[in-house]
């Protein structure tokens, strides 16, 4: 199968091949979960837990695809699964495993982590209606049970809703994968499979939070203030800010990444360890002085502050919304626990939305984005899966921009492109925006 997969070979010779029983794999074990118990985590070191080994395969149910991985990314909830915090990811796929037969499957010794991906279709479940092996997809990361009723309306509200790769198994950091129908989108056609792997998670996360109706929903002329604009969600933030006509404020947290900021679109960057006093930007004095460049630059306030950071900047957030304006949270990779003086929140009518991920359509939505090319990848590094845990590291001691690409199946970099016309047409450097150096595309 392996094989067939690499020498793009046609649809009728994938399917007639043996259908793999096993995968090599990202996993953390379920004997390891107490071994990080009582050390900070600033001490912890994820490599310890993870380990690339073979995992046996489950049948496919019948919504069910398999896919051969070419490519995937780190995100921080593997970060969190290698950390065992806030809790073990073993107790999701107990909980995933209970009372349902099929979902069993998930609840075994070993966690295949991954929320991103990008690969080709080599088999397909009874029930699957539009994708058919030899398909070149994305996938999203909404695994959800299609026949609650919610999920007709929103799927992120149904209770069934799940992280696949964090909180169900056999995820992306893999050389074969198992994903839901409805988590399959068209892979961009113009980019390679580390470049499209690396624009799925963060880029739907963004999408809903800043352009979907249930985000904050963004329009030309917002002012946008985006914390780490040149991290994963933060260049992603970015971009869809500008291209839906908004100004951006990006902070980011070295004088390295200044320029960066600038070139993915931010029409001020600031440098966190520039603000005042030993606290910096965890202070009143900092917010200030940080509210101070911001109306010296643009002579306003933020219509929307895109926050993901947590403990270390939600009280900044929100004093640092306009009135009337919003702060966007969807996650906290900085500590869980905030404080803000709410006066600044109930005084000001300022609103603070919780989101998480994106609906099948939201996610469809930003992909198009990027298969039109209005959207760039946000590829800095590329690591082969044997050495995936050391870039988890390096997320986990944030050393990188951008995303940081894995190569499941893919032998190397550069591969994957089918429409060298729509490539062409765009600017290298755009495409290169995190890399300093860059793979020559095959057939380019």
């Amino acid at each position: 199968m392996t094989d067939a997969v690499l020498a793009e070979s046609s649809r009728e010779i994938i399917e007639q091949c043996p259908t793999p029983t096993s995968t090599t794999g990202l996993v953390i074990r379920r004997s390891d979960q107490r071994m990080f118990e009582g050390q900070a985590e600033s001490a912890i070191d994820v490599r310890k837990s993870l380990h690339v080994e073979e995992v046996p395969l489950p049948d496919l149910a019948a919504d069910e695809v398999l896919v051969a991985v070419m490519a995937s990314a780190i995100n921080y909830n593997t970060v969190w699964s290698a950390m065992f915090r806030p809790i073990p990811t073993f107790r999701f796929l107990d909980k995933l495993a209970k009372g349902n037969p099929d979902l069993a499957r998930h609840a075994t010794d070993q966690h295949i982590l991954g929320s991103d991906a990008a690969g080709v279709v080599v088999r397909a479940g009874p029930s699957v209606r539009h994708w058919r092996v030899g398909d070149h997809v994305v996938v999203g990361t909404l695994h959800t049970d299609e026949q609650d009723p919610i999920t007709q309306w929103d799927g992120m509200l149904s209770t069934s809703q799940r992280a696949w790769g964090f909180e169900t198994n056999f995820g992306g950091l893999a050389h074969y994968a198992i994903v839901k129908a409805t988590q399959l989108l068209p892979k961009p056609a113009h980019l390679t499979w580390e470049e499209a792997a690396c624009s799925t998670l963060c880029l739907m996360t963004s999408y809903r939070m800043l352009i979907s109706d249930r985000g904050a929903r963004v329009k030309i002329g917002d002012l946008v203030l985006v914390w780490g604009a040149t991290g994963g969600l933060g260049a992603y933030a970015t971009q869809l800010a500008k291209a839906a006509g908004c100004q951006v404020v990006g902070v980011v947290s070295s004088a390295s990444k200044v320029e960066l900021a600038r070139s993915i679109g931010c029409d001020l960057v600031i440098n966190r360890y520039d603000a005042p006093g030993a606290d910096g930007l965890s202070s009143l004095e900092g917010w200030r002085w940080l509210g101070s460049r911001i109306r010296d630059h643009f002579g306003e306030d933020p219509h929307c502050v895109f926050e993901h950071v947590g403990r270390p900047t939600f009280g900044a957030s929100v004093y640092l919304a306009r009135r009337g304006g919003t702060v966007v949270t969807c996650g906290s990779s900085h500590g869980y626990v905030h404080e803000f003086d709410n006066r600044h929140l109930w005084m000001n009518l300022k609103r603070i939305i919780g989101s998480h991920g994106a609906n099948y359509q939201e996610a469809a939505e930003a992909n198009r984005l990027v298969q039109m090319g209005r959207i760039m990848p946000a590829l800095s590094e590329v690591h082969p899966l044997t050495e995936s845990a050391e870039a988890v590291h390096r997320v986990h001691r944030n050393v990188h921009i951008g995303k940081v690409g894995v190569l499941c199946l893919a032998p190397s970099e550069g591969l994957g492109v089918t429409d060298l016309e729509l490539r062409a047409s765009i600017p290298a450097e755009r495409l290169r925006l995190f890399r300093s150096d860059g793979p020559t595309v095959k057939g380019a």
